[in-house]
């Protein structure tokens, strides 16, 4: 158990770093294109993740950066990829919105809006044809629930009996609207009920609330029980994108981050019951600051794709 803790606060620590320099790195301009920070929300991809192994598969959001990092994307290749270049993960074509790591089971980043849960009902079928004991996940914002694709997908799940979990990442705001507006139902899980699946909402600010009904649901998708939604409500720490002046928002972030933070309530937690000792957690920070820095200075020194690379990595030969 205290490798698993201590597996949690450095995954969780990593997005955490990951994303506070991304936001700092993409102010200077030298970032191409948009980026949709995590921050705030690791607690949710941590705590489902830590039950996966390679048999699975993940899909993502345009807000991708932590589900990468906690399905064991490589983090110097993911800041390679942001910074657009050849040594990314995605050879620098893929940039934030779309970074991915088909070897890892993370099929990608997506901007399309409900765009991943198709593609996990793919996924677990195949899972479920071939018998391998994989299971798909899907993650998704309160936008997305509103999605056809997205509905239609936990349906698909539920007739075909998919060894599928349908992850509902409630941050509150779809951009700027607000999920308790643009929700008809109280909580998206309720709508679970609609497509015959368990419907769990869960504290997306406590980890261990989180890996609790994740190990649940994909104990049960691995034994042939089916599909479940969990819904996760949190807040993000950030915009919906960088320069996102957030004017619809009063106080809820500072509030947040002084008050519910996943990484206080964890590192409280265990120091307290004794499962982890300080030291042990902030020598895992620093490694963590040491592998974000090198990850940005290999990043910014890396070259840049050329003209002979735009053809490459279009097609799969098979």
């Amino acid at each position: 158990m205290t490798d698993t803790l201590r597996e949690a606060y450095r995954l969780m620590r990593t997005i955490r770093a990951f994303e506070e320099r991304v936001h700092e790195e993409f102010a200077t301009g030298e970032i191409p294109g948009f980026v949709h920070l995590y921050a705030g929300e690791e607690a949710s991809a941590t705590g489902v993740c830590l039950h996966l192994d390679d048999r699975d598969a993940i899909a993502s959001t345009h807000r991708g950066h932590g589900h990468c990092i906690a399905k064991g994307v490589d983090v110097k290749g993911m800041m390679a990829e942001i910074y657009g270049r050849r040594t990314g993960s995605c050879h620098g074509k893929g940039g934030s919105m779309h970074i991915a790591d088909l070897s890892k089971g993370m099929l990608g980043a997506n901007g399309i809006v409900g765009g991943g849960p198709p593609l996990i009902c793919g996924t677990a079928l195949a899972a479920k044809q071939q018998n391998t004991g994989g299971v798909g996940v899907a993650f998704f914002g309160d936008g997305a629930s509103n999605q056809g694709t997205t509905l239609e997908a936990l349906n698909l799940a539920s007739v075909w009996d998919l060894p599928a979990v349908f992850v509902a990442e409630n941050n509150g705001y779809a951009e700027a609207t607000s999920s308790s507006w643009s929700v008809a139902s109280d909580n998206i899980a309720d709508r679970a009920a609609g497509f015959g699946m368990p419907g769990v909402i869960v504290d997306g600010f406590d980890f261990f609330a989180v890996h609790e009904a994740a190990g649940e649901a994909i104990e049960r998708a691995r034994d042939g029980g089916g599909p479940t939604l969990i819904e996760v409500k949190f807040t993000r720490y950030f915009g919906h994108f960088e320069g996102d002046q957030q004017t619809y928002r009063a106080g809820e972030v500072a509030d947040a981050r002084e008050n519910l933070d996943c990484l206080k309530r964890f590192r409280t937690r265990v120091t307290e019951a004794g499962e982890l000792a300080e030291q042990v957690l902030d020598a895992i920070d620093a490694e963590v600051a040491k592998l974000i820095e090198d990850a940005v200075t290999e990043a910014k020194a890396a070259p840049k794709p050329t003209k002979e690379d735009l053809e490459t990595d279009v097609y799969v030969s098979y």
